[in-house]
């Protein structure tokens, strides 16, 4: 790949690690636990949002009455074995990343997730080792679209938000990296293909996978 920008900023669930199927079942889950009707819509309304902001709009929107914490502790604790033993990497994600290393580009994760299931993903993968910056959207006020946390990882990693490239998967997210002054890479997910259209006319590059980047080194496809 052509590399002209000085960071690489990832999303975590959907873009580098295949993950985003396991939430409707948990979500269908926890809502019968509560005795709430699924909603099919609840996917893209929650999307790019931090795990406290979910947690916020499950009491506003479906009358749960227990608290943040233990919304979070709860949903964490359904997701853990997931993230342990189920959640595989996308293809060509460590490959590119040691691609990256070699070139002296610096790379993060900002991901909306919660800090405990992306610590066991990390260690599960082997990611944690290409990573010189780990944020989540927990640390920040506002999640995705919001440009908080890419600007927390750019400025954690010392580089300018317009020499950065966000990969992301989700509408929220590739809004999130331009909010930041940041060009995007949208990665392929088969969650998001109803808007995979929009995904990519937003996008300045998409890729199916990461091969796509070890095989040819100008193999960003262009969007538009």
């Amino acid at each position: 790949m052509k590399t002209d920008f000085s960071a690489a900023i990832f999303d975590l669930d959907g873009t580098i690690v295949d993950s985003m199927w396991i939430w409707k079942d948990i979500d269908m889950d926890y809502m019968g636990r509560h005795g709430i009707p699924y909603d099919e819509g609840l996917q893209a309304k929650i999307g790019g949002m931090s795990l406290r902001e979910t947690a916020v709009y499950f009491q506003e929107n479906y009358g749960i009455t227990d608290s943040i914490e233990e919304i979070q502790a709860e949903w964490n604790n359904m997701a853990m074995e997931y993230y342990r033993t189920k959640v595989p990497l996308k293809p060509g994600v460590l490959a590119y990343l040691r691609t990256l290393r070699g070139k002296g580009v610096r790379t993060g994760i900002a991901t909306s997730n919660s800090r405990e299931l992306l610590d066991a993903v990390l260690d599960a993968t082997g990611l944690r080792e290409y990573m010189d910056s780990i944020h989540t959207a927990c640390e920040i006020t506002r999640g995705k679209p919001a440009p908080d946390i890419y600007l927390l990882v750019a400025d954690d990693l010392g580089v300018n938000p317009a020499d950065c490239m966000v990969f992301e998967d989700i509408l929220q997210g590739i809004e999130a990296g331009h909010n930041a002054g940041m060009r995007v890479c949208s990665v392929y997910d088969a969650h998001a293909e109803a808007q995979m259209d929009e995904i990519i006319a937003q996008s300045e590059y998409h890729i199916r996978d990461f091969t796509e980047l070890l095989e040819d080194e100008g193999a960003l496809n262009e969007s538009r």
